[in-house]
Parts: C-alpha cells; structure tokens; sequence
C-alpha cells in the first residue's frame, strides 16, 4: 500500500453550505423524485419507508461517510484516488470501473433528464390542463419522436458542459446552492396544495401506516435496499469526487454522511408527500408504476383547483433534481480525465460531454434502450463500482486508517470502531447479494445475461488500460489540478 498521498494546490468549495447542497444535489434526482414514490406504492408505502430507513443509516450512510472520506484522504478523482492506495500498476483500474460505469450511468441518465425537461417546458405552456389533453396519448407521442429526444439530450448535456466549465466554485456551486433549495421549496408548496385536497388524507394513512406483513416480506426489504443505495448514489464514484474539494476543516460525518443522507430522504419522502395525497384525493392506484409521474400525476392536474400551477412547481421541481444530479455524475469524469491526461478544463469537458453525447444517443432514440441499461448498470454495474471503492478502503488502505485521518478529523460526530466492519464486511457482502439476487433472477433472460457480462470484462478492460499506462511510466497528467476557478 502506498504510504500517505502527498496533497497538492486543488479548487475547494467555496463554503460548507455549498458542499451540502452539492451533495444532496448530486443524490436527489430521478431516485428521489420520480422513483422513490412509485418503488413506495408498489412495495406497501409506509412498510417500505420504514425499511428504507433503517438500511439508509445502516448501510448507505456509513459507505457515503467512506467514499467522500477517500476523496479527502487523497485529493484526487477516482483513478487518482485509487494509485494512492494501491500504488502504481494495473490494480489501479478499479478506478477505471468506477468510470466507466458513472459515464454509462450518465449516457442513459442525460436523455432521461431531457424527459423532465420537455415536461417542465409544457407545465409552463399548461399542456397538461389544457381542453383534451391525454396522458397517455401525450406521452406516446414524444417517446415516439427520436429526434426530438435526441435533441432534447443534446441540449440537456450542452448546458451542463457550459456550467462544468465555469468550474467547481462558479459553476457547480453557484447552480447548487440555488437549485436545491428552490426543489425544495417547490415540493412544500406542492405539498400544502396537496393536503387541502378532499380525501387527501388517505395518501398520508398509505405512507405511514406501516402493513407488519408487507415489512416482513423479502420483496419489500430488496426493493428498499435499492432505493436506499441508488438514491444516495454510493459507489458512482460522486461523493468521492466531491470530497476531493472538501476544505481542510470541512466535516465528513456530519456533511457527507448524516446530513447528505437526512437531506435526500427527507426530499423523496417530501416528493411522496406531495403526489400522494394529490393521487388518492382524485383516486387513482398508488401502485401505477414508473408511469406514475409521466402519466398517472399527470392526469389528476386538470381535476384540482390551480391544477396548472401545481404542474409547475412539480416538474420544475424535477427537471432541477435530475439537472443537478447529472451535472454532479458528469464532473467524476471530469474530474479524472483532467487528472489523468495533459488536457485543461475547458478541453475536458468538451472531450467527456461530448463521449457521453455520443454513447446517450441509442438512449435518446428509444426508451426500450434506455430501461434496459438501467437495469444492467443499476443492478450490476453499480454493486461492482461501490465493490471496487469500499472493498479498497476496507481491505487495502484499512477502514480504521481512513476513520482516524480523514473521516474523524475535524468531525461534528466521532464514528467509533462499530464503522470498520460496515465497511470491511457488510457492504461488499451487500453488494455481492445484490449482483448475485439479480444474476439468478434473469439467468433465463439472454440479452440480461449478456449485459451481465459486459459489466464482469469491466474489471479486466480496466486492468489492462492501467498496466499499458502505468507501464509506460505512468499518468501523462498535468501537475494543476482541476477545479477551473482557483
């Protein structure tokens, strides 16, 4: 193991506030907004919130605290970060992994952006409270136009260039800080409509009345694991990223645990709060699925009073959440491609942009693509990416190494010796369920089985990249750091 990574002049977060707000912005998205709600209806509600907490803080919290730890430890993106662990050679392709799964993450989760932004566009327009207006029809229409989905992709990934580019502090950090709070804002307002609905209160029965048989049945505790882990986005290889920028007397507990975690569970149930009891009030099934945000909320809009302006302030809401999210995905791979090649900001942005661009379109021309990809790199690539940074720090540089230099210094909390065997044994073990639950679940399935397998040469493809680079004396990297701002 390489001795302590030696730090160098790096761009950091303007203030503690902006580091908050890109974490939660980074994890409050599609998984939050659009998944959690309909993942609830179709898993008990209340029984399902319940289990989703106690994973959330068992699990996701103390891996968060972990990977945001090792962005500070070693100042460096995930390629970076795992040479100083590791040291120089091929084993540094783990961070290669890490990679190439955030870049496939962020090519089908650009045009799923675009989605939200056509829809944000049309509240605004008030489409959907317009005479016959259908759903259904409506949403047909647009997955079956390709090139408007393309485009709406092209558009979604050129302004997220334009904002990367400005850089950490006055571009990331200035969107942020805005962005998060104006989703929340409009989530309580839309809220409050919501519980002035006759028979409202029904949706608040669904989310918190816990069903004791729902609770104990796998399905509901599998379906919450995944939400717990997808909507904090461990392992994506962002907290790490983001806790490259951490100021010298910035918080990981507090900050990259706790409250990241408080703060994204706390806006997804606020999303829940604000489409159930609008959902009950005019009746419809809170189990209707992934269409329950695309189609059935959209449905009710015309039936309420201020039906239009609710529209608003609901994709508004969610085109924000995904924007931020992506643009947070989208700097990981800046961050390491700056790090790693002799290109400046401006050129890397353009350079990863402009890849991931290209890989989207088959996501942006069908819909079919795009679900398929998700549940390849959701129920595979993601388990294997938060395998290679946990397994790292809990089996290489030492989980109780990391919790004394990194995660306790400067900390608001003291994380005691109960985190080390989290990080050495539960999580992987967790992570290793997860690929092998879903590997047995869709054996039957060919092209599963064969995304399957693209996601198992990850590993090699990213050995062999890193022994032909370190072989040739390592990283042709610059010695300036990224950040565009300092």
């Amino acid at each position: 193991m390489a001795d302590a990574p030696a730090k160098t002049a790096r761009a950091e977060w303007g203030t503690r506030f902006g580091f908050l707000m890109a974490m939660i912005g980074a994890m409050v998205g599609a998984g939050n907004i659009w998944r959690f709600p309909y993942v609830m209806g179709d898993n008990g509600g209340g029984a399902f919130v319940l289990a989703f907490l106690v994973l959330l803080f068992l699990l996701a919290v103390p891996g968060l605290m972990a990977e945001v730890a090792l962005g500070r430890y070693t100042n460096k993106g995930v390629i970076g970060a795992f040479r100083d662990v590791l040291g120089p050679g091929g084993m540094v392709g783990l961070g290669v992994i890490v990679l190439l799964v955030n870049i496939a993450l962020m090519s089908y989760y650009s045009p799923l952006i675009g989605w939200t932004l056509y829809y944000a566009v049309h509240s605004l327009l008030f489409t959907f409270t317009a005479s016959g207006f259908e759903a259904g029809a409506f949403m047909d229409t647009f997955f079956a136009n390709s090139a408007l989905m393309i485009g709406l992709h092209t558009i979604v990934m050129g302004s997220i260039a334009a904002i990367l580019i400005l850089g950490i502090r006055r571009g990331v950090e200035r969107l942020v800080v805005y962005a998060v709070p104006a989703l929340v804002i409009a989530l309580v307002v839309m809220t409050i409509r919501g519980l002035t609905l006759p028979g409202a209160s029904e949706g608040i029965t669904f989310m918190f009345s816990v069903d004791w048989g729902a609770l104990a049945a796998s399905e509901t505790w599998i379906a919450a694991l995944g939400q717990a882990l997808f909507s904090t986005g461990l392992g994506w290889g962002i907290a790490l990223t983001v806790g490259s920028y951490l100021r010298e007397y910035d918080d990981v507990p507090l900050g990259g645990g706790v409250f990241t975690a408080l703060g994204e569970s706390s806006i997804g149930i606020l999303a829940a709060l604000a489409i159930f009891p609008i959902v009950f009030a005019v009746g419809v099934e809170p189990d209707a699925g992934a269409g329950l945000a695309f189609v059935s909320l959209v449905q009710v809009f015309p039936e309420i009073p201020l039906g239009g302006l609710v529209a608003i302030l609901f994709f508004v809401g969610f085109f924000l959440a995904t924007f931020t999210s992506g643009l947070l995905i989208t700097e990981v791979s800046v961050t390491t491609v700056s790090e790693e090649t002799r290109l400046d900001r401006t050129q890397t942005v353009l350079a990863v942009c402009g890849g991931i661009w290209l890989l989207g379109i088959p996501s942006a021309y069908s819909a079919d693509i795009l679900d398929f990809l998700d549940f390849v790199f959701g129920n595979w690539g993601l388990p294997l990416a938060t395998l290679a940074i946990i397994g790292v720090i809990g089996w290489v540089l030492g989980p109780k190494r990391l919790r004394m230099l990194a995660v306790n210094r400067n900390a608001g909390i003291y994380v005691g010796k109960w985190w080390d065997p989290v990080i050495k044994y539960v999580i992987p073990a967790v992570m290793l369920f997860i690929m092998g639950y879903f590997a047995w679940e869709n054996f039957r399935e060919p092209e599963m089985v064969a995304g399957m397998l693209v996601i198992v040469l990850f590993p090699i493809i990213g050995y062999a990249i890193m022994s032909v680079v370190e072989g040739r004396g390592g990283k042709p990297g610059t010695t300036e750091v990224t950040g565009g701002d300092d």
